[in-house]
């Protein structure tokens, strides 16, 4: 991996993990929680898009796409953590 494809995968995770902290208002961790959520966020929803037959398109718009739907359902699973405490 090189230092460009590391630069664009940080910036899609931030851009991810600010937008699902966004949509679901008060779940934001800052910079590096948001970078790590929306990471996190696209491997999930990469999977389970794939599991539902679903297609995002191509390109960049559909990587963010996907990183989003992921990185909202990891939150939905953090706030349930948070509310069984």
């Amino acid at each position: 991996m090189d230092l460009s494809t590391l630069l664009v995968m940080l910036a899609i995770g931030a851009v991810s993990g600010w937008l699902a902290g966004f949509i679901r208002q008060g779940y934001g961790f800052g910079l590096l929680g948001n970078i790590v959520i929306g990471i996190l966020g696209s491997f999930v929803g990469k999977w389970v898009l794939e599991q539902l037959h679903i297609s995002t398109g191509s390109g960049l718009l559909g990587v963010i796409i996907k990183s989003v739907i992921g990185a909202l359902i990891l939150l939905f699973l953090l706030g349930l953590i948070r509310k069984a405490k």
